[in-house]
């Protein structure tokens, strides 16, 4: 079972601490060999204002995240509900499950269904109070049906390693070495957003060179060296939330960047 062998090769990885943005390169990596398409691996938190700790790292696609915090459908979510109450992995097309769905609940599996979300598996992931992390669960979709069972078992595997990795970073990164300024997350939530330094200092009223010294400034309090990393780290750090990173129109740019937020949210 090759499957399992890339499960463990990726826990060593887990726990040699290597930085969350190769280890999210290689999860996603690792779920494709297995045959997953998708992955969400979130706390169960309002990821529109979600905690210092909370993890929200997926590749969900865009106007379905957008859709789903905006719809503040995380309240609702009969996966992260059946999650939090089941201490095992079930497929979405459990009978359980499907016969406990409310109608707004049916809604959101056929509106999840329509971005190719759909026929998924979630490992619930449950984390001690003590440690002060939320609980949350990660969730994969298969790219075809059925897979080798195998694969369910390595990611089952995998999750709670990646998780409680991110969390980690999450809960401790930001130390007063990795705080950014008010103004350095204002312009990473702008790089988030496909904006270039000149554009960047238009809206934010201050020079192109201005603002490119506080984006690389922000780079290197992050430790990173690109500005997609530096953005991705800002999230996991709960610097930077989805909402944040969304485009907005430039007159409401600075009250959108708030105070520390998490990573994105999804099933």
């Amino acid at each position: 079972m090759q499957q399992i062998a890339w499960a463990q090769s990726f826990i060593a990885r887990c726990q040699r601490g290597e930085p969350i943005h190769e280890l999210t390169a290689a999860f996603e990596a690792t779920l494709r060999g297995m045959g997953f398409r998708l992955f969400a691996c979130v706390s169960h938190t309002d990821p529109s204002t979600p905690t210092i700790g909370a993890v929200l790292v997926h590749n969900y696609p865009e106007p379905w995240v957008r859709t789903y915090i905006e719809s503040r459908l995380h309240a609702v979510d009969a996966v992260l509900h059946y999650a939090n109450r089941s201490l095992f992995p079930f497929s979405w097309e459990a009978e359980e499950l499907r016969r406990q769905l409310t109608p707004q609940q049916r809604e959101i599996f056929a509106a999840a269904r329509s971005f190719g979300i759909e026929k998924g598996y979630t490992i619930p992931i449950h984390i001690p109070q003590p440690l002060g992390i939320p609980s949350g669960s990660c969730s994969v979709v298969p790219d075809t049906h059925p897979l080798d069972p195998a694969s369910y078992h390595a990611v089952s595997l995998m999750a709670p390693y990646f998780y409680h990795a991110v969390a980690r970073t999450a809960a401790h990164a930001v130390g007063a070495s990795t705080v950014l300024s008010r103004r350095q997350r204002e312009c990473l939530a702008l790089v988030a957003q496909g904006k270039d330094d000149w554009t960047i200092g238009q809206l934010l009223q201050i020079s192109e060179h201005t603002a490119h010294a506080y984006v690389e400034s922000a780079k290197r309090r992050l430790g990173v060296a690109t500005r997609a990393q530096a953005v991705a780290q800002a999230l996991v750090t709960g610097q930077l939330s989805l909402a944040d990173c969304r485009a907005v129109p430039p007159r409401t740019v600075r009250s959108v960047v708030g105070r520390n937020a998490s990573t994105h949210l999804i099933r």
